[in-house]
C-alpha cells in the first residue's frame, strides 16, 4: 500500500503543469474501465461529460477521470487526455471508430500569480490545457507526486497554499479504496490559526504531521474566514474516489454522495455558493459485489475518510508558489525549525 488511489487495482494516475502559469492537471486512467458516479454539491462547478454518469444514462463505463485547474479553459485538459486514450485502445468502438470517455471537472486557479497570456491575449495566444491533459495520462503510473503538482499545482485555500492529495485504505471486508483531490478550497483545511488539520480525527501514523487535534478548540477556530470577504471568491475542491469493489451505477452515485462529506470534515467552509466541489466515485470492479447496504456503507464510509486524509496531504505537502502575495505553504509557516510554538 502506497497511501495513494493507485493502491486500488486497475488505477493509474499522472499529472502535468505549467510552472509559469501556475496551473495543471491530473489524470486517473481506468485500466479496462470502470463504473463511474458523480455527486456535485458545490453551487458554481465546471465539468465536461459528467451527465453520463448519472443512473438513467445508457453509457456503462468510463476511462479517465480529469482534474485541472484554469477554470473553464481548463475543459481542454480532458480532450489531450482522450487523444492518449485512443492511441491506447482505451473504449468502446463505434462505427468502427474508437470512443473513450474522460470526465473532468475544473478548478479556479486564475488569479493566482502565474502568467495566464491567453487571458490578456485570447486569439494570439493558447491556454495549454490539452497539452497539459495529454501530458497527464502519459504520464500516468502507480507513483505520483503530492502537493504543488498536476491540478494541485496553483491551487490554493483560505490561509495556506493548497495542493494535490491522495490516501488509500482497505475496508473489513478486503475491499481497496482510495481518494484524490485537488484542494483549492474557498475555506481553511486548518483550525484556527494553528498547525491542526480539521481531519486530524482521521489521520493514520503521521501522513500530515501526526499533531491530532488540539487538546482544546481555541477560540477562533469556529470563526469563519473565506476567500474573498467581503464577497466570496470563485474556489473548487474536486476529486475521485475509487475502489475494487464491483458496484452499478446506481451504487457508484450513492459512494460519491457518501464520499462528499469528506469534503465536510476536512475544509470549513464547504460546498459555499461559488464553489465547483465536485466528487467522481469509481469501481474498477475487480472484485466482489458490494451492493447490499452493509458493504456500501462501509465503502462510503471509508472513501469519505480517505478523502478528509487526502485533502490534509495535499495542503501539508504543498510548497508556496514564487510569486508575490503568494499564501504561505503548511512548512513554511508551521514545518521543522519554524518558531510556530508547536508541541
Amino acid at each position: 500500500m502506497k497511501n495513494l488511489i493507485t493502491d486500488v487495482p486497475g488505477v493509474r494516475v499522472g499529472n502535468a503543469q505549467d510552472a509559469r502559469a501556475a496551473t495543471g492537471a491530473t489524470v486517473a486512467v481506468f485500466e479496462g474501465g470502470a463504473v463511474a458516479g458523480v455527486a456535485t454539491l458545490g453551487g458554481a462547478p465546471g465539468s465536461r461529460a459528467v451527465s453520463l454518469l448519472e443512473p438513467e444514462m445508457m453509457r456503462g463505463r468510463i476511462d479517465a477521470v480529469v482534474l485541472s485547474g484554469g477554470s473553464l479553459f481548463g475543459l481542454d485538459a480532458a480532450g489531450g487526455a482522450t487523444s492518449v486514450l485512443v492511441a491506447g485502445g482505451h473504449g468502446g468502438t463505434f462505427g468502427g471508430i474508437t470512443l473513450p470517455v474522460a470526465v473532468q471537472a475544473i478548478l479556479f486557479d486564475l488569479t493566482n500569480g502565474g502568467e495566464k497570456d491567453w487571458l490578456r491575449a485570447p486569439m494570439e495566444c493558447r491556454p495549454p490545457y490539452w497539452e497539459l491533459g495529454r501530458d497527464a495520462a502519459l504520464a500516468a503510473s502507480d507513483a505520483f507526486a503530492l502537493g504543488t503538482a498536476g491540478a494541485g499545482y496553483g491551487a490554493t485555500t483560505v490561509n495556506l497554499k493548497g495542493g494535490l492529495g491522495s490516501a488509500s485504505a482497505r475496508t473489513s471486508q478486503g475491499f481497496t479504496v482510495g481518494g484524490l483531490v485537488a484542494v483549492n478550497a474557498v475555506g481553511a483545511a486548518t483550525i484556527g490559526d494553528g498547525p491542526h488539520f480539521w481531519a486530524g480525527a482521521y489521520e493514520q501514523g503521521q501522513e500530515f504531521g501526526g499533531l491530532g487535534w488540539p487538546a482544546r478548540l481555541p477560540a477562533s477556530a469556529l470563526g469563519l474566514r473565506f476567500k474573498g470577504l467581503p464577497a466570496p471568491a470563485t474556489a473548487t475542491t474536486i476529486a475521485l474516489v475509487a475502489t475494487d469493489a464491483t458496484l452499478s451505477k446506481p451504487a457508484c452515485k450513492r459512494l460519491a454522495i457518501m464520499a462528499n462529506d469528506g469534503l465536510a470534515r476536512a475544509l470549513r467552509p464547504v460546498h459555499a455558493p461559488n464553489d465547483g466541489d465536485t466528487v467522481f466515485a469509481a469501481a474498477t470492479c475487480r472484485g466482489a459485489a458490494a451492493e447490499e447496504p452493509p458493504a456500501l456503507t462501509e465503502l462510503g464510509a471509508v472513501a469519505a475518510d480517505c478523502l478528509a486524509r487526502a485533502i490534509a496531504r495535499g495542503v501539508h505537502a504543498a510548497t508556496a508558489l514564487p510569486f508575490a502575495n503568494a499564501v504561505p505553504d503548511w512548512q513554511q509557516r508551521f514545518g521543522a525549525g519554524r518558531p510556530s510554538g508547536l508541541p
